[in-house]
């Protein structure tokens, strides 16, 4: 390992732990030794840690399936958080692509501490045109968004694209990069959140609780189903002969597997015209390149919405809990410099 870094052997270090599965109030602060990173792994000082659906998972450990391997009791992990923004400390004996000193985003499991240690395939350098809050909401949402439209929707040019929960995390990354692909978008959210959907460039958008996306008027090339857990019925009603949806994720779709409506469409895919695919999303470096270029070129802007020092990450997570946050938030070690975060919660 190199050992560059400044921290000695036994290190401590603030972050946000759990040790049992449950809702937002089983999080909290402590004191944990600093990790150490593998020969493949670089060790960062967090300077902001974006908070996506997929931490709030494995916080309740919901669908029961996934404790299969993330602990059957108790999570296997006590530290919270995935995405991640900072600074290189040290880099294993076999990295190649970083050094201590770059700034980087991407991928670190526990990353609701003081420091993370992720693979060196899931980090990329960080776009220079954003803060370290920015881009730490950027790397599993925007390449989920990414994954969703190109490998699997294949969205062309001209294309008409529904997004169903076009104001959460990935809904928002979905809207402007289905724009960036030439398609014309339509977005589905709350009355109260549609002016932001619109300020991503959605073309149309949607109230949820009074419009109706699958009532005969409008027809879609792809439908990325994201939230609210529509019928296989009403999905397909919104589609075009031959249309497409992909099932991104979607919240109380079963505790057991979570995932018995979009299993069910994959089946039914196979006896009707049109294509119902599940997505299963990889964290890779290559896919925040490609968002780099559109992020530095100012083709898609992450939607930060506020930030949250450590100890406030249980507030963070029950705004997520309750759908009222618009886009995402940051988790934020105390130590990180104020200019890093937007005005808020620091």
């Amino acid at each position: 390992m190199n050992t560059t870094t400044t921290l000695g052997q036994g290190a401590t270090m603030k972050a946000v732990i759990q040790d049992r599965y449950g809702t937002s109030e089983v999080l909290h602060v402590g004191d944990v030794p600093v990790p150490e990173p593998g020969d493949r792994e670089v060790l960062v000082k967090v300077h902001a840690a974006g908070l996506d659906r997929g931490t709030e998972h494995l916080m309740t450990g919901k669908p029961y399936a996934m404790r299969l391997g993330t602990g059957i009791r108790r999570p296997k992990k006590r530290i919270s958080g995935r995405d991640v923004a900072g600074t290189v400390v040290t880099v294993g004996s076999a990295v190649t692509r970083f050094a201590p000193g770059d700034e980087v985003y991407g991928v670190a499991p526990g990353s609701f501490a003081e420091y993370a240690v992720g693979p060196e395939d899931k980090l990329a350098h960080k776009p220079a045109n954003l803060s370290f809050a920015q881009a730490a909401v950027v790397p599993i949402s925007a390449g989920t968004a990414l994954q969703a439209l190109r490998d699997v929707g294949k969205v062309r040019t001209g294309q008409k694209v529904l997004v169903i929960g076009a104001s959460g995390g990935v809904g928002s990354y979905a809207v402007q990069l289905a724009k960036v692909l030439g398609a014309h978008v339509t977005g589905v959210a709350s009355a109260a959140k549609a002016d932001f959907v619109r300020s991503l460039g959605a073309d149309e958008v949607l109230d949820y609780a009074h419009d109706d996306f699958a009532d005969g008027t409008r027809r879609y090339d792809l439908v990325l189903d994201i939230g609210g857990g529509a019928s296989l019925k009403r999905l397909r009603r919104a589609l075009r002969p031959r249309g497409t949806v992909v099932f991104v994720g979607s919240e109380d779709t079963g505790n057991i597997l979570g995932m018995g409506r979009q299993l069910r469409g994959v089946v039914l895919s196979l006896v009707v015209r049109e294509r119902l695919a599940l997505l299963m999303a990889k964290e890779r470096a290559s896919d925040l390149e490609e968002l780099t270029a559109l992020l530095e070129a100012g083709r898609v802007v992450p939607a930060l919405a506020d930030s949250y020092r450590l100890d406030q990450a249980k507030d963070a997570m029950r705004l997520l809990e309750e759908g009222k946050v618009r886009g995402k938030v940051v988790i934020v070690p105390v130590a990180t410099a104020a200019d890093d975060v937007p005005a808020g919660r620091r």
